[in-house]
């Protein structure tokens, strides 16, 4: 068999952005205009719509496969990337589902661009949308869930937390994390936006069986980073997500070595090469599938000792069921980070809802990634 074509769908669908603040994909309020605004936090645009690169890949024997590459601002991009650059490179090559083949289209996907320093942003994300839509396709052919590929005895569900908060201050924020908490959740990521001291109050309002880790958004003061995080060390935080500029590797060093909770990182990362300098420093490690793809995301969590527990943050049914397999079939993977306004919103699409009750996930047993569009999501791609 061989690959017959590729296609790459820029999507872009409306969202609530009052219900999405506090939550994955735009944490902060936004200001200004447009469908790319600023953070009112910190340096960064978000968009004000849910956008997200999906990615169809057919055999010569008509099998089709689906990936996705996280594409928050502008899929245009990646989709141009995958049109431009990687159909020449996969087109009409022996594709057989075996890892090992896929690891070599990855390689040589890589290789179109690595003289010319493309060796990172939306090269890789494009790359990764192709390398998902790659194992979902290995898996139709063997007849087997993604997960069953990279394991003898995956595990059948994982446990999820709750990323982000809704409400209007720390009292309506608490009352959302408990509402999950009553519903079997244990752990729930606070997102520092503007004022440390109402993120604080967050986390003393919930109830008792709850933990909490937070997500500083890249934005805690390099001066003042030490002490704000020593309020999480006598709250026993779970862990504290990239507190600053992610190319400072020196900078999370010191912090990280001055204070007890465990530093996460990983979301700006993509691959192995990028995440190295920080297998020292970070005790969990966040590889987003949209970003890293599988092939790259099982050799970060085989090169690192500690926990991997994969980044998800705008998604839809392959992202999330990427993630959900990565999590089965790794054994130093325990969590899997879950959005209620995601998963809604990318289950829309899907004939077989992906399920989270109770908190956990259920991982999904069809072939491949076990993703079955319906017909509303037709009516997205014409």
């Amino acid at each position: 068999m061989k690959i017959q074509s590729i296609r790459a769908i820029p999507v872009r669908l409306p969202r609530d952005l009052t219900g999405a603040q506090g939550t994955a994909g735009s944490p902060t309020r936004l200001v200004g205009e447009g469908n790319y605004r600023w953070s009112s936090a910190y340096p960064v645009l978000y968009s004000v719509h849910f956008e997200t690169a999906l990615i169809r890949v057919e055999l010569t024997n008509g099998l089709v496969g689906w990936g996705e590459a996280q594409a928050p601002l502008a899929p245009e991009v990646a989709c141009t990337i995958v049109e431009h650059l990687l159909c020449p490179a996969l087109l009409e090559e022996e594709f057989d589902g075996t890892p090992a083949r896929i690891s070599q289209l990855w390689e040589r996907m890589y290789a179109t661009m690595r003289v010319r320093g493309q060796s990172g942003g939306f090269m890789i994300d494009a790359m990764s949308g192709v390398d998902l839509a790659l194992w979902d396709l290995a898996g139709k052919l063997a007849g087997k869930p993604v997960c069953a590929l990279l394991a003898e005895n995956p595990k059948q569900s994982i446990p999820a937390y709750l990323s982000g908060t809704s409400g209007a201050g720390p009292k309506e924020r608490a009352e959302f994390a408990t509402r999950y908490a009553d519903a079997g959740f244990d752990l729930v990521k606070l997102y520092y936006e503007t004022e440390w001291s109402d993120l604080l109050s967050l986390a003393d309002r919930l109830p008792d069986r709850m933990r909490f880790a937070v997500d500083a958004l890249w934005h805690l003061p390099v001066e003042q980073s030490v002490a704000m995080a020593l309020e999480l060390d006598v709250r026993n935080a779970y862990w504290l997500e990239c507190p600053l500029y992610p190319e400072d590797a020196h900078a999370h060093a010191e912090l990280a070595a001055a204070i007890k909770t465990p530093l996460a990182l990983g979301e700006s990362y993509r691959t192995l090469r990028e995440f190295k300098p920080f297998f020292q420093i970070a005790k969990v490690l966040q590889p987003d599938l949209g970003r890293s793809g599988l092939t790259e995301s099982i050799r970060i969590a085989e090169a690192f000792s500690g926990e991997v527990i994969p980044h998800l943050s705008i998604a839809m049914g392959p992202q999330i069921a990427a993630a959900l397999h990565f999590a089965a079939a790794t054994d130093n993977c325990r969590l899997c980070e879950f959005n209620p306004n995601v998963l809604a919103t990318a289950n829309q699409f899907l004939s077989d809802p992906l399920v989270c009750q109770g908190g956990r996930y259920q991982i999904p047993s069809g072939p491949g990634l076990g993703i079955v569009w319906n017909e509303s999501f037709q009516n997205l791609c014409n």
